[in-house]
């Protein structure tokens, strides 16, 4: 049994990972977080109508989002990896690959903070989007690891390529394709989540921001201790403190304690009760069904005049059907 996916190669040649224009290269790497971000910016479109909001916000939040992930996802990487690390150029210089995708979450965030209170919009609302968003762009940019040959598991025995394995070349070997199932996993993720605030008609905000730390925490803490050892970063370098894992468990308690805190709320603010009536009020709360429209005076007229020969062609039977009778 070989690679599944037979239309996508076990491996990209890590010399050749890029495509060079007027001599300027550019990694596959970068390719794969710029398209995720288009996919998520065009994904956010429909969820700020239905959410009451405009799309043209977007840009502004991309504008603060983007340059805020990159610097904190840079810092984060170099943090919990700070011995590898000799001089200020090292640090910067982001083209040589490095980036923590939790030091990314808490930019975007930063990003969205800073944008919305600019703007004086609610921060918890539109953290609920990029919370819905982020699994997305996730999903999408860890194929960045598949062309940088990265990110990988254990050894796969029987090296049976893709969607099991990839093959490394550095160690010569097939490896468990721990970026392909963290993708798949944000995949669904991200449709739970967009199904969830698409449908969500409550009131309070940070529902989907918990949902998003739970579901995400979960995966990275599954995925955490299959990683070879060289991507599962120690704390500041300590090397019996692996970071990411803690970080996981960290995200799971805190996503957990937003929605015990809304859901408590929620249930003060509107006089519920924990038994099953009140319950079944709070999912209503939650998750309206949409309310059918009013009909206007000019449709009930007109509904009105055509009804009425309906009622005269059926009076009209009725008499011949009478006189009928009478001439039998």
């Amino acid at each position: 049994m070989q690679n599944l996916l037979f239309l996508i190669p076990d491996y990209i040649d890590k010399s050749h990972n890029y495509l060079q224009i007027f001599g300027f290269k550019i990694y596959y790497y970068a390719l794969a977080i710029t398209f995720g971000m288009l996919l998520c910016v065009l994904a956010a479109i429909p969820l700020f109508k239905k959410r009451g909001e405009q799309p043209d916000f977007l840009l502004d939040l991309m504008i603060g989002v983007i340059p805020c992930s990159i610097i904190m996802a840079r810092l984060v990487y170099v943090l919990f990896d700070i011995n590898s690390f000799h001089s200020f150029l090292e640090v910067i210089d982001i083209r040589s690959g490095g980036l923590a995708i939790y030091g990314g979450v808490a930019g975007g965030a930063l990003g969205i903070f800073i944008v919305c209170k600019i703007h004086k919009k609610p921060v918890l609302k539109f953290f609920d989007f990029g919370a819905v968003m982020l699994p997305l762009g996730q999903a999408i940019g860890r194929w960045g690891n598949y062309f940088n040959q990265e990110v990988y598991g254990a050894v796969d025995p029987k090296g049976i390529g893709l969607p099991v394995s990839v093959y490394i070349q550095s160690t010569g070997n097939y490896h468990y394709a721990l970026f392909l199932w963290e993708s798949l996993a944000n995949l669904v993720l991200f449709a739970l989540l967009y199904w969830f605030l698409y449908r969500y008609q409550g009131k309070r905000n940070g529902y989907a921001t918990g949902l998003y730390f739970i579901g995400y925490g979960v995966i990275r803490a599954i995925m955490e201790p299959m990683r070879d050892a060289q991507f599962n970063l120690p704390l500041f370098g300590i090397e019996a403190l692996k970071g990411m894992e803690w970080v996981a468990i960290i995200m799971i308690i805190a996503g957990t304690a937003i929605l015990l805190v809304n859901y408590f709320r929620d249930l003060k603010d509107h006089g519920w009760a924990m038994n099953g009536k009140d319950m079944r009020a709070y999912f209503d709360y939650m998750f309206e069904k949409p309310k059918k429209k009013k009909k206007n005076a000019e449709e009930v007229q007109e509904e009105e005049s055509t009804s009425v020969p309906v009622k005269k062609i059926s009076a009209k039977k009725d008499e011949n059907k009478e006189e009928t009778k009478d001439e039998k």
